[in-house]
């Protein structure tokens, strides 16, 4: 049979962290010793009080069709997180609980965004801001984040890639790839940009609870109430609470655009599922311990291997102030190793050295390998340990 692809889909870009990933485990399988970096999902299992309320659940016979928009419950759940965290008041029509926080994103594009819209993505950006955009017939616009400005946007900049097709400006803080936190003096001054533009602002917070050290995150939404109000806020428990595999994110913001988020998922998902939606109400209402524990020894792990990176000849690294991840520049590292560029040093250590990391273009930043810490401490330090012998031993190799 001769298939033909949807024009949408053949222009679709793999995900790179899953491309390398899929790689490393297939190496893995075979019986060869791979340290895997690439995986942005937390090592830790979900905290048990929230399994517990999930099977609990179960042996109630909670298993049928819920609300496409999500339980009340986990609405009022939710409600209570904002008004606890950042001291924003929502009411139930005002969020829709979807399957990830990835599926928030798509669903918002697919109703806010008509062919030719354009939708401003600060780089180095998530790998998947762009595909969305473009499944939904939009055309992403890039600002670089300077990596001399901690990878962030200035309002000039953001200023300047206004045009009259502009429909949304994204800022993911803290962000993924770079681990990078804008101040709330920052957004502030992002949002009158946005504001004076009337321009929607997706503001992805799936990190807000991995902060580390004296920093602190703040939602632009809770700077003022115009703000509020023109801000679409994504988050889930995904990355706070170790449950990835649950798929629960949510959206909260203007009741229109959240009614249509909830009609257009009436007709794709039907509902998140229900056992992850139980469990997703015990996450936040019940203890947040293991949240600090993890947040703990995440930053543990930060600081110690931050500092063995920077020591590795043509690598440099900025500290990350949230999320899991590090975003060393290595193009001066691929150099001496003779490689042309990042990507091939990348494919060659994990042929070689048996590391995997996310090369930087995936990311929109080429010169930069994204490396996730959320992994044992013994193997972050043995896997930036073979990064150390390979760019050494390319390095004396070459001269």
């Amino acid at each position: 049979m001769n298939v033909q692809l949807a024009q949408r889909v053949k222009a679709l870009t793999p995900s790179t962290t899953l491309a390398i990933t899929a790689k490393a485990k297939e190496m893995k399988a075979q019986g060869i010793d791979v340290i895997g970096l690439g995986a942005g999902e937390p090592d830790f299992n979900t905290p048990a009080h929230i399994i517990e309320a999930a099977y609990e659940s179960l042996k109630k016979g909670q298993t049928k069709y819920t609300p496409s928009g999500g339980l009340p419950e986990l609405k009022d759940a939710i409600i209570g997180k904002f008004e606890k965290d950042q001291g924003l008041t929502y009411k139930r029509n005002e969020i829709i609980v979807t399957t990830g926080a990835k599926h928030a994103l798509y669903t918002l594009f697919q109703v806010i965004l008509d062919e030719g819209d354009e939708v401003i993505i600060p780089t180095p950006y998530w790998v998947s801001y762009p595909e969305q955009v473009k499944l939904a017939d939009g055309t992403p616009v890039y600002i670089d984040g300077k990596e001399e400005n901690s990878f962030k946007i200035t309002p000039e900049q953001l200023e300047s890639a206004v045009t009259a097709k502009t429909k949304a400006v994204i800022i993911n803080s803290p962000s993924n790839p770079t681990g990078m936190l804008y101040s709330k003096e920052e957004l502030q001054a992002l949002g009158e940009v946005a504001l004076k533009h009337n321009i929607w602002i997706v503001s992805d917070e799936i990190y807000e609870k991995l902060v580390y050290g004296a920093n602190q995150h703040v939602s632009i939404a809770e700077i003022s109430p115009a703000l509020r109000e023109q801000t679409i806020i994504i988050n889930g428990v995904s990355k706070s609470h170790s449950m990835t595999g649950w798929r629960i994110g949510y959206a909260a913001g203007n009741d229109q655009v959240i009614k249509a988020m909830t009609d257009l998922a009436s007709h794709s998902t039907s509902n998140p599922t229900a056992v992850s939606q139980y469990g997703s109400i015990a996450a936040y209402e019940g203890t947040q311990e293991p949240v600090e524990e993890m947040k703990k020894a995440f930053e543990e792990r930060l600081t110690i291997i931050h500092k063995k990176l920077n020591d590795i000849p043509g690598v440099s690294c900025l500290k990350p102030q949230g999320a899991f991840y590090l975003f060393p520049n290595v193009k001066e590292a691929a150099a001496i190793t003779g490689f042309s560029d990042v990507d091939g040093f990348v494919a060659a250590l994990l042929e070689e050295a048996k590391v995997a990391v996310i090369p930087g273009s995936g990311f929109g930043s080429p010169d930069n390998i994204r490396l996730s810490y959320a992994t044992s401490l013994d193997l972050l330090e043995a896997a930036v340990a073979r990064i150390a012998e390979f760019v050494n031993g390319h390095a004396a190799a070459k001269k």
